[in-house]
C-alpha cells in the first residue's frame, strides 16, 4: 500500500517544495474563495444591474473591468461567472469520477462479461472527440447549465473507468487481497475497504487535472451558445456575447477579462495537479 495516500508530513513537505504545486494551490484557493464571496460582497441582479447610457465604457475607477454591451459592470459579471464555471467544472468532474470509478472497480475486480461490457462502453465514448460528444449531448438535452454538467460528466466517465480498472487489476492479485479472500472477506469489503483506498492517489491527481479540462469544455459550450443562457453570467457565454455583438475587437476588455479568468482557472488546477502527482505518484518518489 502507498503510504502517501494519507498525505503524511513527508508528503506535505515534498508538495511544498514543488513550485508548481504551491502556485497552483494558492491560485485555486484564491479563485474558489473569490467565487464563494461574490454573492456576499457584490450581489448581482441581471434584470437591474445595467445602464444603457454606459454601454461599452472602458476600464475606469468606477468600472475596473469596464462595461459590456448592455452597460453591465464587467467586474461583477466576471466575478459571478467564475463561481458558475467552477460549480459546473467541480460537479461535472465529481459526477464523472464517482460513476467512472464505480464502473472501473466492477470491471477490474469481477472481470468476465462485465469487464467486456464496461470496457466497450468506455471505448465507444472515447472514440468521439470530447467536445463533439459534449455538443451532441447538449443538442439532445437542450442548452442549459444542467445540460452542460451532464455533457461534461459523460466525457469524464471513460477516463476514470480506464484509470480505476488498471489500478484494480494491479491490486486484486496482491498478497493482502488474496489473504483477505482466504479469510472469508466479502467482495464488497475488499473493494471498498482495501482496493478503492489503494486506487485513490491517481484518481485524485486525475480529478484535479480534469477540472481544468472541464472548465475549458464548459466555456466552449457556452461560447457556442449551448451552455448557460442569457442573462446568466457565465464566462464562455460572455465571450460569445462579445463576438455576437460585434464589439469584441473594438472593446477588447469584454473578452480579455472573461478569457483571463478561464485561463487562470485552468492554469491553477493544472499546476495543482502537477504538484499532487509529484507527491502521490509512487513512481516519482
Amino acid at each position: 500500500m502507498n503510504n502517501n495516500l494519507v498525505f503524511p508530513q513527508a508528503g506535505f513537505q515534498r508538495f511544498w517544495r514543488s513550485t508548481s504545486g504551491k502556485i497552483g494551490l494558492i491560485l485555486t484557493v484564491a479563485l474558489i474563495l473569490s467565487a464563494l464571496l461574490a454573492p456576499l460582497l457584490s450581489p448581482y441582479d441581471p434584470a437591474v444591474d445595467r445602464d444603457y447610457l454606459l454601454r461599452l465604457v472602458g476600464p475606469s475607477a468606477k468600472h475596473w473591468f469596464g462595461t459590456d454591451g448592455l452597460g453591465r459592470d464587467l467586474l461583477v459579471r466576471v466575478w459571478h461567472g467564475l463561481g458558475i464555471s467552477l460549480l459546473v467544472s467541480l460537479v461535472s468532474v465529481g459526477a464523472g469520477l464517482i460513476v467512472g470509478a464505480l464502473l472501473g472497480l466492477v470491471a477490474g475486480y469481477f472481470r468476465g462479461l462485465l469487464e467486456i461490457a464496461i470496457g466497450t462502453l468506455a471505448d465507444i465514448l472515447l472514440a468521439f472527440p470530447s467536445i463533439l460528444l459534449a455538443i451532441g449531448v447538449v443538442t439532445v438535452t437542450g442548452p442549459s447549465l444542467q445540460s452542460v454538467i451532464i455533457a461534461v460528466s459523460l466525457v469524464q466517465i471513460p477516463i476514470y473507468i480506464r484509470l480505476t480498472r488498471s489500478m484494480v487489476l494491479s491490486l486484486r492479485e496482491q498478497e493482502f487481497v488474496l489473504a483477505l479472500k482466504a479469510l472469508g472477506a466479502s467482495d464488497l469489503r475488499i473493494i471498498f475497504r482495501h482496493i478503492l483506498p489503494g486506487s485513490l492517489a491517481p484518481l485524485v491527481v486525475q480529478a484535479t487535472l480534469s477540472t481544468g479540462t472541464a472548465t475549458l469544455e464548459a466555456a466552449g459550450l457556452g461560447f457556442l451558445g449551448l451552455g448557460a443562457q442569457p442573462p446568466v453570467p457565465e464566462l464562455g457565454t460572455m465571450l460569445s456575447d462579445a463576438f455576437k455583438g460585434g464589439y469584441a475587437l473594438s472593446s477588447p476588455w469584454t473578452i480579455v477579462f472573461p478569457g483571463l479568468l478561464i485561463t487562470l482557472t485552468v492554469l491553477g488546477f493544472n499546476l495543482l495537479g502537477d504538484g499532487l502527482r509529484d507527491v502521490l505518484d509512487p513512481r516519482g518518489n
